[in-house]
């Protein structure tokens, strides 16, 4: 199986919590791409998708998909998006496609938190992957140090831009074993919009696709 024949079928797998009548959080990402095609295909009568970035309200839009703003909106019930890396415990790496400010606003706000993955995203210790900080670009150089401090080895990621106008560093060579208290220490610095780590609010459910179907995590 490919990886992204393991993506289809999680991203087909969230649809079954999602139902007509309802306001829908949705991500960012190729999973969650794969995730909106097939929303689309459903035919559901949403009242309406909350998106976590321009990327995907873009795709939403595409495909007919009204796109309310959170301000003007209710809550969504559900938010599905996919994750750079994930726990056993649904604690996240996020932030891969620098949509994570918006992605942790939505998923504080909404009443349930899926994650959709491909079974190699899943890990034992996070961090394998880089940990994206958004940051406020006058704050960049402060913050590279800080990560130095804490262990970790930052790189920004030059000629990006989020959609809020900020900056991204990614961290190379964390071994994430206090995903709670790391995520409170990088939050807390001066200059942070915030920290790729969604370990204070974790994902509710992990829908995982891989050779042997669909297997979840609650």
């Amino acid at each position: 199986m490919t990886q992204d024949e393991a993506k289809q079928l999680a991203a087909v797998a969230a649809l079954a919590h999602v139902r007509d009548d309802m306001i829908v959080g949705v991500g960012t990402g190729s999973t969650v791409n794969l995730f909106i095609d097939a929303l689309a295909s459903a035919n559901l009568a949403l009242r309406g998708a909350i998106s976590s970035s321009e990327a995907s309200t873009a795709r939403l839009r595409k495909h007919g998909i009204e796109v309310v703003d959170l301000n003007s909106a209710d809550a969504p019930e559900v938010y599905i998006d996919g994750a750079d890396e994930a726990d056993s415990h649904l604690r996240l790496i996020k932030g891969g496609g620098g949509a994570l400010t918006r992605e942790k606003i939505v998923a504080a706000a909404s009443g349930r938190f899926i994650c959709i993955v491909d079974e190699s995203k899943v890990v034992d210790v996070l961090g394998k992957f880089p940990l994206p900080v958004e940051v406020i670009p006058m704050a960049r150089s402060y913050i590279a140090r800080q990560m130095i401090r804490l262990g970790g080895t930052p790189v920004w990621r030059e000629g990006f831009i989020t959609d809020n106008g900020n900056h991204i560093l990614d961290v190379h060579n964390f071994k994430i074993v206090d995903p709670v208290g790391l995520e409170t220490e990088i939050n807390q610095l001066a200059g942070v919009v915030t920290v790729g780590l969604f370990a204070r609010r974790p994902a509710d459910l992990l829908i995982i696709g891989g050779k042997d179907g669909v297997k979840t995590l609650r």
